[in-house]
């Protein structure tokens, strides 16, 4: 799974909002085959005719944090807000960092807007943003990303791999990650006992 993610900051609203699944949560289902997504939920930034894109928000870097990843990058202070743990945010480009993140912070050039309340940034600005006056009041910060060729998302999704939901913000930078695909199946009525009931009979 690949795809050009500075290409995706050229697309405009429009485009990210017109009938695909951009805003929306994507949730591993009984049918992935892929070990990488399993009881995985993913936020999707984008998704056109071209590719998509998303962030896996509920598998977390054991033992590290804003304030322990950092410092590494050479950020100095201390994390403004709340120091949520760092994500494994998809199996492209796992040494890049995408900050996921509210839009009280938006930078003009690195910024990509998602919605009227999210945004996902990519630069160092956002980064240094952590650590002072002008961080954003929610931000996680993923390493890599989740990334689709043309239609390939599409057939995986008739395949099965995927349940699509309506995003959840405060299930993206709140609640215990290990919940959150439970979580995200109960905004469909779905429990996973109904799934591996179904998964048996199959």
């Amino acid at each position: 799974m690949v795809m050009n993610a500075q290409s995706s900051f050229d697309k405009d609203d429009d485009v990210r909002s017109n009938g695909y699944l951009a805003g929306k949560f994507l949730i591993a289902g009984p049918s992935m085959e892929d070990g990488r997504f399993g009881r995985t939920v993913i936020y999707m930034c984008v998704h056109d005719c071209e590719q998509a894109m998303g962030i896996i928000i509920n598998k977390p870097k054991e033992d590290l944090n804003l304030s322990t990843m950092l410092p590494h990058l050479d950020i100095t202070g201390d994390v403004t807000n709340e120091d949520t743990s760092v994500l494994h945010g998809g199996p492209v480009e796992t040494g890049r960092g995408f900050v996921l993140h509210s839009r009280d912070y938006f930078h003009t050039e690195s910024s990509l807007p998602l919605s009227p309340t999210l945004a996902l940034s990519t630069s160092k600005n956002i980064l240094k943003a952590l650590v002072s006056p002008d961080a954003p009041k929610q931000a996680v910060l993923a390493l890599g990303y989740a990334g689709w060729h043309a239609g390939q998302l599409e057939d995986e999704i008739k395949n099965n791999s995927w349940f699509i939901a309506p995003a959840d913000e405060a299930m993206i930078f709140g609640g215990p990650p290990e919940k959150k695909w439970r979580r995200a199946l109960a905004k469909l009525g779905i429990t996973p006992e109904l799934l591996s009931a179904q998964a048996g009979s199959a």
